[in-house]
Protein backbone atom coordinates (compact mmCIF):
# COMPACT_ATOMS: atom_id res chain seq x y z
CA UNK A 1 0.00 0.00 0.00
CA UNK A 2 1.32 3.43 -0.45
CA UNK A 3 2.57 6.08 1.84
CA UNK A 4 0.46 8.29 3.37
CA UNK A 5 0.61 11.88 2.66
CA UNK A 6 -0.04 14.06 5.65
CA UNK A 7 2.94 16.65 4.76
CA UNK A 8 2.61 19.74 2.85
CA UNK A 9 3.84 19.75 -0.80
CA UNK A 10 6.91 21.38 -1.30
CA UNK A 11 7.03 21.37 -4.81
CA UNK A 12 5.67 24.38 -7.30
CA UNK A 13 3.33 21.75 -8.84
CA UNK A 14 1.98 20.16 -5.54
CA UNK A 15 1.77 24.00 -4.51
CA UNK A 16 -0.11 24.79 -7.45
CA UNK A 17 -2.68 21.76 -6.64
CA UNK A 18 -2.97 22.69 -3.28
CA UNK A 19 -4.36 25.79 -4.23
CA UNK A 20 -7.44 24.01 -4.81
CA UNK A 21 -10.31 24.00 -2.60
CA UNK A 22 -11.18 20.36 -2.75
CA UNK A 23 -9.35 17.40 -1.40
CA UNK A 24 -9.96 14.06 -2.49
CA UNK A 25 -8.76 10.93 -0.12
CA UNK A 26 -9.33 7.61 -1.41
CA UNK A 27 -8.93 5.07 1.07
CA UNK A 28 -9.04 1.13 1.68
CA UNK A 29 -8.32 -1.14 4.19
CA UNK A 30 -8.44 -5.23 4.72
CA UNK A 31 -9.28 -5.74 8.44
CA UNK A 32 -11.37 -7.32 10.83
CA UNK A 33 -14.21 -5.08 11.69
CA UNK A 34 -16.99 -7.69 13.33
CA UNK A 35 -19.09 -4.44 14.94
CA UNK A 36 -18.61 -2.58 11.32
CA UNK A 37 -22.29 -2.17 11.76
CA UNK A 38 -21.81 0.19 14.71
CA UNK A 39 -19.39 2.47 12.64
CA UNK A 40 -21.20 3.48 10.39
CA UNK A 41 -23.64 6.64 11.79
CA UNK A 42 -20.65 7.72 14.20
CA UNK A 43 -18.81 7.93 10.72
CA UNK A 44 -21.83 9.63 8.42
CA UNK A 45 -22.09 12.05 11.07
CA UNK A 46 -18.28 12.76 11.49
CA UNK A 47 -18.26 13.14 7.38
CA UNK A 48 -21.60 15.81 7.10
CA UNK A 49 -20.63 17.67 10.28
CA UNK A 50 -17.10 18.28 8.34
CA UNK A 51 -19.10 18.84 4.87
CA UNK A 52 -17.22 16.41 3.32
CA UNK A 53 -18.66 13.92 0.23
CA UNK A 54 -18.45 10.92 -1.06
CA UNK A 55 -18.94 6.94 -0.63
CA UNK A 56 -17.09 4.51 2.07
CA UNK A 57 -18.09 0.58 2.72
CA UNK A 58 -17.85 -0.93 5.72
CA UNK A 59 -18.15 -4.73 5.79
CA UNK A 60 -16.87 -6.94 8.10
CA UNK A 61 -13.70 -7.60 6.10
CA UNK A 62 -12.54 -3.62 6.22
CA UNK A 63 -13.25 -0.47 4.81
CA UNK A 64 -13.18 1.32 1.19
CA UNK A 65 -14.19 4.03 -0.64
CA UNK A 66 -13.50 8.09 -1.48
CA UNK A 67 -13.80 11.39 0.28
CA UNK A 68 -13.82 14.28 -0.83
CA UNK A 69 -14.43 17.97 0.47
CA UNK A 70 -12.61 21.11 2.18
CA UNK A 71 -9.11 19.91 3.70
CA UNK A 72 -9.57 20.55 7.72
CA UNK A 73 -12.85 18.44 6.63
CA UNK A 74 -11.25 15.76 4.66
CA UNK A 75 -8.37 15.30 7.61
CA UNK A 76 -10.95 15.12 10.34
CA UNK A 77 -12.72 12.62 9.07
CA UNK A 78 -9.32 10.75 8.73
CA UNK A 79 -8.44 11.54 12.00
CA UNK A 80 -11.61 10.15 12.95
CA UNK A 81 -10.90 6.96 11.35
CA UNK A 82 -7.18 6.65 12.50
CA UNK A 83 -8.34 7.21 16.41
CA UNK A 84 -10.15 2.93 16.08
CA UNK A 85 -7.49 1.45 16.93
CA UNK A 86 -7.50 -1.24 13.94
CA UNK A 87 -7.71 1.73 11.63
CA UNK A 88 -4.59 3.11 13.13
CA UNK A 89 -2.44 2.27 10.19
CA UNK A 90 -5.18 3.08 7.36
CA UNK A 91 -3.16 4.83 4.58
CA UNK A 92 -4.73 7.01 1.99
CA UNK A 93 -3.67 8.64 -1.79
CA UNK A 94 -4.40 12.49 -1.86
CA UNK A 95 -5.32 14.52 -5.03
CA UNK A 96 -6.88 17.84 -5.36
CA UNK A 97 -9.85 19.69 -6.81
CA UNK A 98 -11.40 22.96 -8.16
CA UNK A 99 -15.18 21.57 -8.07
CA UNK A 100 -16.67 19.04 -5.59
CA UNK A 101 -15.60 15.47 -6.90
CA UNK A 102 -18.68 14.29 -5.17
CA UNK A 103 -22.05 15.84 -4.98
CA UNK A 104 -23.46 13.00 -1.68
CA UNK A 105 -22.45 11.29 1.28
CA UNK A 106 -22.73 7.99 1.69
CA UNK A 107 -21.82 5.10 3.72
CA UNK A 108 -22.48 1.89 2.86
CA UNK A 109 -22.78 -1.33 4.82
CA UNK A 110 -21.82 -4.12 2.44
CA UNK A 111 -21.02 -7.81 2.46
CA UNK A 112 -17.58 -7.06 1.11
CA UNK A 113 -15.49 -3.98 0.55
CA UNK A 114 -15.18 -5.16 -2.76
CA UNK A 115 -17.49 -8.03 -4.34
CA UNK A 116 -15.68 -10.92 -5.94
CA UNK A 117 -18.17 -13.35 -4.36
CA UNK A 118 -15.19 -15.94 -3.44
CA UNK A 119 -16.91 -16.45 0.50
CA UNK A 120 -13.38 -18.76 1.12
CA UNK A 121 -11.05 -15.74 0.38
CA UNK A 122 -9.71 -13.97 2.22
CA UNK A 123 -6.99 -11.33 1.98
CA UNK A 124 -6.25 -10.58 5.18
CA UNK A 125 -4.55 -14.20 4.75
CA UNK A 126 -2.76 -14.36 2.20
CA UNK A 127 -2.26 -11.71 -0.92
CA UNK A 128 0.53 -11.28 -3.68
CA UNK A 129 3.75 -9.57 -3.29
CA UNK A 130 3.18 -5.78 -3.73
CA UNK A 131 5.79 -3.97 -6.22
CA UNK A 132 6.61 -0.48 -5.82
CA UNK A 133 5.90 1.97 -9.35
CA UNK A 134 9.81 2.34 -9.35
CA UNK A 135 9.91 -1.21 -9.83
CA UNK A 136 7.02 -2.00 -11.79
CA UNK A 137 8.85 -1.45 -15.50
CA UNK A 138 11.10 -3.95 -14.62
CA UNK A 139 8.78 -6.58 -13.73
CA UNK A 140 6.90 -6.17 -16.44
CA UNK A 141 9.71 -6.24 -19.08
CA UNK A 142 10.51 -9.56 -17.69
CA UNK A 143 8.79 -11.88 -20.90
CA UNK A 144 8.00 -15.16 -18.56
CA UNK A 145 4.97 -12.28 -16.58
CA UNK A 146 1.25 -12.61 -17.14
CA UNK A 147 0.23 -9.15 -16.82
CA UNK A 148 -3.90 -9.13 -16.15
CA UNK A 149 -5.93 -5.60 -15.85
CA UNK A 150 -8.31 -6.79 -13.71
CA UNK A 151 -10.39 -3.92 -14.30
CA UNK A 152 -13.68 -3.57 -16.34
CA UNK A 153 -14.22 -2.94 -19.76
CA UNK A 154 -15.14 0.34 -19.54
CA UNK A 155 -11.95 1.33 -17.67
CA UNK A 156 -10.04 -0.69 -19.82
CA UNK A 157 -10.96 0.95 -23.19
CA UNK A 158 -9.34 5.09 -22.02
CA UNK A 159 -5.80 3.51 -20.88
CA UNK A 160 -3.77 0.33 -19.59
CA UNK A 161 -0.54 -0.79 -19.05
CA UNK A 162 1.94 -1.55 -22.52
CA UNK A 163 1.58 -5.63 -23.07
CA UNK A 164 -1.51 -6.06 -20.25
CA UNK A 165 -3.98 -8.55 -21.25
CA UNK A 166 -7.98 -7.24 -20.96
CA UNK A 167 -10.08 -9.77 -19.63
CA UNK A 168 -13.19 -7.88 -21.24
CA UNK A 169 -15.36 -7.75 -18.09
CA UNK A 170 -18.16 -5.90 -17.15
CA UNK A 171 -17.67 -6.24 -13.67
CA UNK A 172 -15.29 -8.05 -11.21
CA UNK A 173 -17.03 -10.82 -10.01
CA UNK A 174 -16.49 -12.07 -13.88
CA UNK A 175 -13.06 -12.34 -13.30
CA UNK A 176 -12.97 -15.92 -11.59
CA UNK A 177 -14.71 -17.19 -14.48
CA UNK A 178 -12.46 -15.72 -16.61
CA UNK A 179 -9.78 -17.07 -14.96
CA UNK A 180 -11.17 -20.38 -14.94
CA UNK A 181 -11.13 -20.26 -19.03
CA UNK A 182 -7.36 -19.41 -19.49
CA UNK A 183 -5.17 -22.41 -19.94
CA UNK A 184 -2.11 -20.94 -19.45
CA UNK A 185 -3.65 -20.16 -15.84
CA UNK A 186 -4.95 -23.75 -14.67
CA UNK A 187 -3.47 -25.76 -11.84
CA UNK A 188 -0.77 -27.26 -13.86
CA UNK A 189 0.46 -24.02 -14.60
CA UNK A 190 0.19 -22.49 -11.37
CA UNK A 191 4.01 -22.97 -10.09
CA UNK A 192 5.94 -21.79 -13.38
CA UNK A 193 3.70 -19.01 -14.65
CA UNK A 194 4.06 -15.38 -12.82
CA UNK A 195 1.07 -13.16 -12.34
CA UNK A 196 1.51 -9.56 -12.45
CA UNK A 197 -1.99 -7.80 -11.58
CA UNK A 198 -3.16 -4.21 -11.47
CA UNK A 199 -5.94 -1.76 -10.87
CA UNK A 200 -7.00 1.50 -10.24
CA UNK A 201 -6.52 2.38 -6.56
CA UNK A 202 -4.71 -1.30 -5.47
CA UNK A 203 -8.07 -2.98 -3.60
CA UNK A 204 -9.12 -5.19 -6.22
CA UNK A 205 -5.76 -6.56 -6.20
CA UNK A 206 -5.90 -7.62 -3.01
CA UNK A 207 -8.52 -10.15 -3.71
CA UNK A 208 -7.75 -10.89 -6.90
CA UNK A 209 -3.91 -12.17 -6.46
CA UNK A 210 -5.11 -14.19 -3.26
CA UNK A 211 -7.28 -15.48 -5.61
CA UNK A 212 -4.65 -16.56 -7.59
CA UNK A 213 -2.82 -17.50 -4.39
CA UNK A 214 -5.37 -19.66 -3.06
CA UNK A 215 -5.31 -21.32 -7.06
CA UNK A 216 -1.77 -22.19 -6.33
CA UNK A 217 0.24 -19.78 -7.70
CA UNK A 218 3.42 -19.18 -6.32
CA UNK A 219 4.78 -16.11 -7.72
CA UNK A 220 1.92 -13.34 -7.77
CA UNK A 221 2.37 -9.67 -7.89
CA UNK A 222 0.11 -6.76 -7.96
CA UNK A 223 1.27 -2.83 -8.48
CA UNK A 224 1.12 -0.89 -4.67
CA UNK A 225 -1.23 1.32 -4.71
CA UNK A 226 -2.38 0.87 -8.31
CA UNK A 227 -2.35 2.88 -11.41
CA UNK A 228 -2.87 5.82 -9.38
CA UNK A 229 0.37 5.83 -7.22
CA UNK A 230 1.95 4.75 -10.31
CA UNK A 231 0.74 8.12 -12.42
CA UNK A 232 1.65 10.12 -9.06
CA UNK A 233 5.43 9.11 -8.84
CA UNK A 234 6.12 8.25 -12.05
CA UNK A 235 7.13 10.81 -14.66
CA UNK A 236 5.81 10.30 -18.42
CA UNK A 237 9.08 9.69 -19.98
CA UNK A 238 9.31 6.94 -17.86
CA UNK A 239 6.05 5.61 -18.00
CA UNK A 240 4.67 2.33 -19.40
CA UNK A 241 1.13 3.65 -19.29
CA UNK A 242 -0.51 4.50 -21.91
CA UNK A 243 -3.84 6.55 -22.14
CA UNK A 244 -5.98 7.68 -19.23
CA UNK A 245 -7.12 6.42 -15.83
CA UNK A 246 -10.86 5.78 -15.56
CA UNK A 247 -11.62 6.92 -11.67
CA UNK A 248 -15.20 6.77 -10.30
CA UNK A 249 -15.82 10.42 -9.68
CA UNK A 250 -16.79 13.14 -11.51
CA UNK A 251 -13.34 13.51 -12.88
CA UNK A 252 -13.95 10.95 -14.70
CA UNK A 253 -10.41 10.05 -15.56
CA UNK A 254 -7.13 10.90 -14.89
CA UNK A 255 -3.44 11.30 -15.81
CA UNK A 256 -0.14 11.75 -14.85
CA UNK A 257 0.33 14.03 -12.11
CA UNK A 258 -3.37 12.81 -11.31
CA UNK A 259 -4.27 15.87 -13.16
CA UNK A 260 -7.88 15.19 -14.90
CA UNK A 261 -8.16 13.96 -18.04
CA UNK A 262 -9.91 15.21 -21.26
CA UNK A 263 -12.88 12.55 -20.92
CA UNK A 264 -16.51 12.64 -20.14
CA UNK A 265 -19.06 10.18 -18.95
CA UNK A 266 -22.70 9.44 -20.74
CA UNK A 267 -24.92 9.78 -17.61
CA UNK A 268 -26.48 6.52 -19.31
CA UNK A 269 -24.61 3.97 -19.69
CA UNK A 270 -21.75 5.65 -17.63
CA UNK A 271 -18.75 4.95 -20.68
CA UNK A 272 -16.13 7.12 -20.50
CA UNK A 273 -16.04 9.81 -23.86
CA UNK A 274 -14.04 11.20 -25.98
CA UNK A 275 -14.09 14.19 -27.95
CA UNK A 276 -14.75 11.94 -30.85
CA UNK A 277 -17.81 10.25 -28.77
CA UNK A 278 -19.11 13.52 -28.33
CA UNK A 279 -19.29 14.26 -31.49
CA UNK A 280 -20.73 11.42 -32.75
CA UNK A 281 -24.87 11.65 -34.08
CA UNK A 282 -25.50 8.87 -31.74
CA UNK A 283 -24.04 11.05 -28.91
CA UNK A 284 -26.95 12.99 -26.54
CA UNK A 285 -26.35 14.53 -23.91
CA UNK A 286 -27.67 12.84 -21.00
CA UNK A 287 -29.78 10.37 -22.80
CA UNK A 288 -26.96 8.09 -25.26
CA UNK A 289 -23.54 7.70 -26.24
CA UNK A 290 -22.43 5.55 -29.35
CA UNK A 291 -22.02 2.51 -27.05
CA UNK A 292 -25.54 2.10 -25.78
CA UNK A 293 -27.84 4.31 -28.61
CA UNK A 294 -29.08 0.94 -29.43
CA UNK A 295 -29.67 -0.68 -26.17
CA UNK A 296 -32.22 1.86 -24.89
CA UNK A 297 -36.15 2.20 -25.90
CA UNK A 298 -37.79 5.29 -26.69
CA UNK A 299 -39.56 5.13 -23.60
CA UNK A 300 -35.95 5.06 -21.76
CA UNK A 301 -34.51 7.84 -23.87
CA UNK A 302 -37.37 9.93 -23.36
CA UNK A 303 -36.75 9.24 -19.47
CA UNK A 304 -33.68 9.99 -19.70
CA UNK A 305 -33.63 13.08 -21.71
CA UNK A 306 -36.34 14.73 -18.82
CA UNK A 307 -33.88 13.80 -16.43
CA UNK A 308 -31.24 15.63 -18.23
CA UNK A 309 -33.56 18.71 -18.46
CA UNK A 310 -34.02 18.60 -14.80
CA UNK A 311 -30.40 18.83 -14.66
CA UNK A 312 -30.27 21.52 -16.72
CA UNK A 313 -33.04 23.60 -14.62
CA UNK A 314 -31.24 22.90 -11.35
CA UNK A 315 -27.85 24.16 -12.72
CA UNK A 316 -29.25 27.64 -14.11
CA UNK A 317 -30.73 28.06 -10.80
CA UNK A 318 -27.15 27.05 -9.10
CA UNK A 319 -28.86 24.06 -7.46
CA UNK A 320 -27.69 20.56 -7.93
CA UNK A 321 -30.14 17.97 -9.24
CA UNK A 322 -29.86 14.08 -8.29
CA UNK A 323 -30.13 13.15 -11.68
CA UNK A 324 -25.99 14.60 -12.20
CA UNK A 325 -25.09 12.55 -9.51
CA UNK A 326 -22.47 9.91 -10.57
CA UNK A 327 -22.96 6.37 -8.52
CA UNK A 328 -19.65 5.86 -7.09
CA UNK A 329 -18.96 1.93 -7.89
CA UNK A 330 -16.60 0.08 -5.95
CA UNK A 331 -13.14 0.23 -6.81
Amino acid sequence: MNAVTNSPPTSPVDAALQSQPYLTAALYKFVDLPDYRALREPLLACCEAHQVKGTLLLASEGINGTIAGPEAGVRAVLAHLHADPRLASLQHKEAWADKPPFLRMKVRLKKEIVTLRVPELDPNKTVGQYVKPQDWNALLADPEVVVIDTRNDYEVVIGTFKGAINPNIKTFTELPAWLDAQPALQAGSAKKTKVAMFCTGGIRCEKSTALMKMRGFDEVYHLEGGILKYLEEIPPEHSIWQGECFVFDERVSVGHGLQPGPYGLCRSCRWPLSAEDKASPHYVKGVSCPQCHDKRSPEEKAHLAERQRQVELAEARGEVHVGARLHNHEH
